[in-house]
């Protein structure tokens, strides 16, 4: 049952406490923010939303997946999009705004969760925007060949992405639904010594010929655990314009591409359904 008061004797908006799917969901209001929210599941931060103001992505990797969001086509040219976690829609409303006549496909595993967030968080009823509460890989399955410009992952279930969400057979079906020249962007995360990044990055680039990695410098340095977006392509990653906009971040971040991401995936090796584990557990300190 979902604990609730909409508004405290001063105005302001107070939290929502419900328990979905994958644990104890929080929505947090944001002080700063009239209509804005943060989104916790136990405790681990998942999304920023602003009602008033979609285009505005507070968390780091939600901008930076915004930004190869934003060179996957020219600007405002309306996409085919499919957006594996579905977190608080946050990414879908931003390409709603930035790309609007985009049809988009949110996939969700979580039922409780997608619901809450629409009775809380309510999508514009005007923009082409669909919800499938399935597994994120089986909900890729029902989507045709070549739909998708852009597929965007960031799925986590306790902190961690699910194992068969890594392999070599699920970018695979990736790359089948989307078009040709179509953008793939994740959301990885790890720490040191970056044994599941250097993997995933080997894994796509059995799939995708052009890739290019988005992160904070220490986290390349293996000196503390952080995310990361990989972003990965059959055509050339407009790499320049990439690294402009990564740079003048307000987390100014570093783009690595071509022989020096070949020389930090290290000799990793690609990594199939058979051998597959979920990205490593999150310390405690980062959600302090």
């Amino acid at each position: 049952m979902a604990r609730n008061r909409q508004r405290g004797r001063s105005g302001a908006a107070e939290g929502v406490v419900e328990a979905v799917d994958g644990g104890l969901a929080e929505l947090i209001p944001d002080r700063d923010r009239p209509r804005g929210w943060t989104l916790l599941i136990d405790g681990a931060p998942q999304s920023h939303v602003d009602l008033d103001d979609p285009v505005l992505l507070a968390f780091e990797y939600q901008r930076r997946l915004g930004h190869v969001a934003d060179v996957a086509a020219p600007s405002g040219r309306p996409l085919h999009a499919v957006h594996l976690g579905g977190g608080a829609f946050t990414l879908a409303r931003y390409l709603a705004a930035t790309r609007p006549r985009s049809t988009q496909q949110i996939v969700e595993v979580d039922g409780r969760l997608v619901q809450l967030v629409r009775d809380r968080l309510p999508l514009d009823p005007g923009a082409r925007i669909r919800v499938r509460s399935v597994d994120a890989r089986a909900g890729l399955g029902r989507l045709p060949d070549g739909w998708a410009d852009l597929v965007i992952a960031d799925v986590f279930s306790g902190a961690r992405t699910p194992a068969h969400l890594t392999s070599t057979e699920f970018l695979a079906e990736v790359r089948r639904v989307l078009k040709p020249g179509g953008t793939y962007a994740a959301n990885l995360a790890d720490g040191p010594p970056l044994t599941h990044l250097r993997g995933q990055i080997a894994t796509a680039a059995t799939v995708f010929p052009e890739l290019a990695l988005v992160a904070d410098p220490a986290v390349l340095r293996g000196r503390r655990f952080g995310n990361a977006v990989l972003a990965g392509s059959d055509r050339p990653l407009p790499v320049a314009e990439l690294s402009r906009r990564v740079a003048g971040d307000p987390h100014a971040g570093r783009v690595e591409h071509g022989k020096a991401l070949r020389d930090f995936t290290g000799g990793a090796v690609a990594v199939t359904d058979a051998a597959a584990k979920p990205s490593p557990v999150p310390p405690s300190s980062v959600f302090r």
